[in-house]
């Protein structure tokens, strides 16, 4: 496995490398769950590259870019147990070098949720993706669900500037517990982490109501934000119900609609969805 820091030499790697090329973005810590897509990506393609870039364009002023959890050494011997071809690792004046100020920015959809949560946070995300498609030049690339709007900025990108990549989304990989598996996990404590675990129960709970023949979203959504505050360690930042694929927030749950959570769990905040399917009978009524 190589370990390649600069766009120079990945494009000589590239150049030689086997079709098809698949890529799996990173900011390092790696999990299960990126390691799922890693998998994925070494079945799919001839080639399997893993990035790793803890991209400060996509921190906010007061969010934790200098605390997120850095643990390259693992990261690499995890990757290379998983046979990935290369791994690019730039340096943040690699990516944005001084006098860079060229910017990425998806409409609508990055205004809704996290856009207006962690403002700035999608141009930064969608700037690096499309750097990372640029010098890697892969065929596949590969996105886990927990970020299902970032998935879908990504997914408006890449179709509104024609690039010729599939955009591939796994499932999200959740702990015995039941927890999206998240590289911030690391910072919660023993007793934060048993208050999160209400954050899939939640979900769980929504889809239990939904079966159950009730369908206002707006219900839903008062019975979560009861379930979730009975924990007082937990703080809810946002629950939607909205379409999954305008994000725009829903009455009523007729169709496939995303629901989506960002919950502090003491001082770290955590983010989780599921897709509520209502049944034809539940479509009906």
């Amino acid at each position: 496995m190589r370990v390649i820091t600069t766009a120079a030499e990945f494009a000589r790697f590239r150049a030689g490398a086997p079709s098809p090329v698949g890529l799996v973005p990173t900011m390092g810590c790696l999990h299960a769950g990126h390691l799922s897509l890693v998998e994925k990506a070494r079945q799919d393609n001839a080639a399997a590259v893993a990035s790793i870039f803890v991209n400060p364009a996509q921190f906010g002023p007061n969010e934790d870019f200098g605390r997120y959890p850095r643990t390259f050494d693992r990261d690499c011997d995890l990757l290379s147990q998983a046979k990935v071809d290369a791994v690019f690792a730039p340096l943040p004046e690699e990516m944005y070098p001084q006098g860079y100020d060229t910017w990425v920015e998806v409409g609508s959809i990055t205004q809704r949720l996290e856009g207006t949560a962690r403002p700035g946070h999608f141009r930064g995300v969608a700037t690096v993706v499309l750097k990372l498609f640029n010098i890697v030049r892969p065929d596949n690339a590969y996105f886990g669900q927990k970020d299902a709007q970032q998935v879908l900025v990504i997914r408006k990108m890449a179709r509104d500037l024609n690039l010729d990549i599939n955009i591939i989304t796994l499932p999200i990989v959740r702990d015995e517990s039941g927890l999206a598996l998240s590289s911030r996990n690391t910072y919660l404590s023993r007793e934060e982490k048993t208050a999160a675990g209400r954050i899939p129960a939640a979900l769980k709970l929504a889809e239990s109501m939904l079966a159950g023949g009730e369908n206002n979203a707006g219900a839903i959504r008062e019975a979560l934000t009861r379930f979730l505050e009975a924990d007082p360690a937990l703080r809810i930042e946002y629950i939607s119900i909205a379409g999954p694929d305008s994000l725009e927030e829903l009455e009523s749950i007729g169709q496939p609609a995303l629901l989506s959570l960002a919950v502090w769990a003491g001082g770290t905040r955590l983010i989780d969805n599921t897709v509520l399917a209502p049944t034809r009978k539940d479509s009906a009524g």
